[in-house]
């Protein structure tokens, strides 16, 4: 699954966010990384407890709510409080595979399988060179870099690097979500088929077979949920 999230944010929530994160502290990014991660990430991070990672982790959270594109992706049971990177003057992140299961912080030992990795970007493309999130997924390498506002959905078992940022600054939010379907197949099936759904129900509301599409995705919803 690698599924684009085009306007997650308002360009006012961006530049509101863009000004608090560029007056935010940033520390080594290798501190958080797991012993073969060390290896591989150069970059600069928020510190988790930072009231404004919270501020604007929690404006990201409240539009993932209410956006139909990821809630149809996704299927989320849980979501990580986002995190946030800076990449400049060549930093990088070598190719890696996120770990299966992550600590979610301050919930008291609650843990969270990632079954999914979103990246929001708050830089815009032209800002800086470099820096694209490279997904191999089935078909290959995809590179991604994509507006400020704008959110990427993948499979969190891909491999994935972000490339030297060779001029500019590229800041991003990073997070993982588990979801209530565990299997990637069969969660990219029932997003094809609810995109099918909703174009048959914007263009023939009266179609008699939307009723049998729409009670044939909630049977397997049911039958493939986990909770």
């Amino acid at each position: 699954m690698l599924i684009a999230i085009p306007n997650l944010l308002t360009p006012q929530q961006v530049a509101y966010a863009r000004q608090k994160l560029d007056a935010a502290y940033w520390t080594d990014g290798a501190a958080t990384a797991g012993v073969m991660a060390k290896q591989a990430k150069r970059n600069r991070q928020i510190d988790q407890s930072a009231p404004v990672g919270r501020e604007i982790g929690q404006m990201i959270v409240k539009a993932l709510g209410s956006n139909g594109t990821f809630l149809s992706a996704a299927q989320p049971l849980k979501v990580m409080p986002p995190k946030f990177n800076r990449y400049e003057g060549g930093e990088h992140y070598g190719v890696h595979i996120d770990n299966a299961i992550m600590d979610i912080p301050g919930s008291g030992g609650v843990r969270l399988r990632a079954d999914l990795s979103m990246t929001v970007f708050f830089s815009e493309p032209g800002e800086y060179d470099g820096g694209e999130l490279r997904v191999l997924d089935t078909y290959g390498h995809k590179a991604i870099k994509l507006p400020a506002g704008h959110a990427i959905l993948y499979t969190a078992t891909s491999l994935h690097e972000v490339t030297p940022v060779t001029r500019g600054i590229r800041t991003s939010s990073f997070f993982w979500i588990q979801s209530l379907i565990r299997d990637d197949a069969r969660r990219s099936m029932l997003y094809d088929l609810g995109e099918v759904i909703g174009s048959l129900a914007a263009t023939h509301p009266d179609h008699p077979s939307l009723s049998g599409f729409l009670g044939h995705y909630h049977k397997l919803l049911q039958h493939w949920i986990e909770l």
